[in-house]
């Protein structure tokens, strides 16, 4: 795994981290395949119950894309389709990833930065914080596929205003705005977003997977096949429910075990 893109584990929660804080974790072409080839992984391991995502230092979560690789990287309709195609994918795999994720977010969270952060199903910032998509004072339009992942998280009208002005705002705008869920001091939001991950990391794991799944498809406004909405009552076989309903009477606290 290239530096550029670090992962660690602690027990049941895993952090990766956006490498390259002499760029404000901007990514370039190696890290965006990077940063895909290891939420899939992490997104196999069954051992795993939550993931943070997050920059290095406290100066940024990450700045976006590398535009110094722009001139070679994205320099006709053609380079910049595939490397677009690239981008869309890499993002698409944090957001597809089976197990809950947050964003942990320190300083500037803009631009590409911002988008792997929506991709996260959580996202924490400190007080600090800024963001924003300023794309347009680089002649650069948000493909399709990147646009919809702003557009599910804040909608429409909102996501029309951060992208035509290009405006950089702080973090309770971007709470108001549906981008981020908490806001914490500075100086405690490692301290909030960890604590939230190993909320997340106690509670019965098949059942975060479920929730995830079902939030996604809820999305699409197809009808639910019988299928789908027998899934809805599977958690009932589970050992995991057995397990939780048994430490409830007891009045215990459940070890889940993924099954």
């Amino acid at each position: 795994m290239s530096d550029r893109i670090l992962t660690r584990r602690d027990g049941e929660i895993a952090t990766v981290v956006l490498n390259a804080p002499e760029k404000l974790n901007a990514l370039n072409t190696e890290s965006w395949l990077r940063l895909e080839a290891a939420m899939a992984e992490l997104s196999a391991d069954d051992d795993l119950r939550c993931i943070v995502l997050r920059g290095a230092g406290d100066k940024a979560f990450a700045a976006g894309a590398d535009i110094t690789e722009f001139v070679s990287a994205r320099s006709d309709a053609e380079s910049a389709k595939a490397y677009g195609l690239m981008v869309a994918h890499t993002m698409e795999t944090v957001a597809q990833c089976r197990h809950p994720t947050i964003a942990l977010i320190q300083g500037a969270c803009v631009g590409g930065g911002l988008e792997i952060a929506a991709c996260c199903d959580l996202r924490i910032c400190g007080a600090t914080s800024r963001f924003g998509i300023p794309i347009n004072r680089l002649g650069l339009v948000m493909a399709h596929s990147e646009f919809k992942m702003l557009l599910g998280l804040v909608g429409h009208a909102t996501a029309l205003e951060i992208l035509l002005e290009g405006r950089i705002f702080g973090a309770e705008e971007a709470r108001e705005k549906g981008l981020v869920n908490r806001v914490a001091p500075d100086d405690r939001v490692e301290e909030e977003a960890y604590a939230a991950a190993r909320r997340i990391a106690a509670g019965a794991p098949l059942v975060a997977r479920w929730h995830k799944k079902f939030a996604r498809r809820l999305g699409d406004p197809a009808p639910l096949s019988e299928a789908e909405i027998d899934e809805g009552f599977a958690c009932f076989e589970t050992e995991d429910y057995r397990i939780g309903t048994r430490a409830f009477v007891d009045k215990k606290t459940p070890s889940f075990k993924g099954r």
